[in-house]
């Protein structure tokens, strides 16, 4: 069963299979840069976790007894093949991932703030390697599909969400810009590290709440600078050492884009400073990371000279 059988009977599924079916004609192309996802995946999707934990901070995927010590290795040769690893903990069959992001901290803010999960039809926009997604199997929701358009984190949730044997989600190849094909469609929306890299950032949330069904949810997390004033800063070439990054806001101004674009019952939840306890270099991210993008004598400062990123999380809901 496609998961398009998986959503309302008014959802454009005739323009969603076609778009999906031109997605996967694109990514099955026999090319270096889609097999050196493509393998790993195909030799990670043969195992079959009999023991899976999804209600902790680490993503428990198999335990260490189900494989022996030359499955281990394999296993554990195409987990490297995907790094850097952004997203995680996660425990594969006993081998331990420490991604960059310290990724349960940030679930333990949302946590608190979820709407009733179960039974719903969620969507996970931009899911990386799927690990919100895993923490929200815990609430049994009926499907969650993960938009995301990033071949690496593509295969990557795959490997996984295949070793986990989970039925009721899946990943397309598809983004945020995606979601007029999808009306009134989903319960619970979450657009996490998403927002300041959209070029219209009230546009897409104008999207979103289109592909939200009536009285349905939004969470949002955002990149953003410190202040009280809605503003936002529009960087020149990148911000901390990130480019394509737009407009990066205040928690207000998030607050005021999301009123603009017709939520109603906004809560601005959370705000923190960032740090390199949360984001940093590991093992399985071996690239630069958090204390790189700060200027080297004032850590209030980006290395372009801007203020330090703080992250913001709101909530909001589409009328009903």
């Amino acid at each position: 069963m496609s998961y398009i059988d998986m959503l309302p009977s008014h959802v454009r599924h005739d323009e969603i299979l076609s778009l999906h079916q031109e997605r996967q004609l694109w990514v099955n192309q026999n090319k270096k840069g889609f097999l050196r996802y493509r393998e790993p995946f195909q030799a990670l999707s043969k195992f079959r976790a009999m023991h899976t934990d999804f209600s902790g901070d680490v993503v428990t995927i198999g335990s260490p007894n189900e494989i022996n010590d030359a499955e281990k290795n394999i296993i554990k040769d195409n987990l490297q093949k995907f790094i850097p690893w952004r997203k995680g903990p996660f425990s594969v069959f006993g081998i331990d991932i420490d991604a960059e992001w310290r990724s349960e901290k940030k679930w333990q803010r949302v946590a608190p703030q979820l709407p009733d999960l179960e039974g719903k039809v969620i969507a996970d926009i931009g899911c990386n390697n799927g690990y919100y997604m895993f923490r929200m199997a815990h609430h049994k929701p009926k499907f969650v599909l993960g938009l995301e358009p990033s071949v690496q984190h593509y295969y990557c949730f795959k490997s996984l969400k295949e070793m986990a044997g989970l039925a009721n989600q899946t990943i397309d190849l598809l983004g945020v810009e995606h979601l007029p094909l999808f009306p009134d469609c989903f319960d619970v929306i979450f657009l996490m590290g998403i927002i300041y890299h959209r070029p219209s950032p009230v546009d897409t949330l104008r999207d979103i709440v289109s592909a939200l069904q009536p009285g349905g949810s939004l969470i949002i997390e955002s990149q953003a600078i410190p202040g009280d004033e809605p503003y936002a800063l529009f960087p020149d070439k990148t911000y901390a050492k990130v480019p394509g990054t737009y407009f990066v806001p205040t928690g207000a101004c998030l607050y005021n884009w999301m009123q603009k674009a017709g939520f109603v019952d906004i809560e601005l939840f959370c705000s923190h400073p960032m740090s390199s306890e949360e984001q940093r270099q590991t093992e399985w991210m071996t690239f630069e990371s958090y204390i790189d993008f700060l200027n080297p004598t004032d850590n209030t400062l980006t290395v372009e000279g801007y203020p330090a990123p703080y992250r913001v999380f709101l909530k909001g809901r589409k009328k009903s």
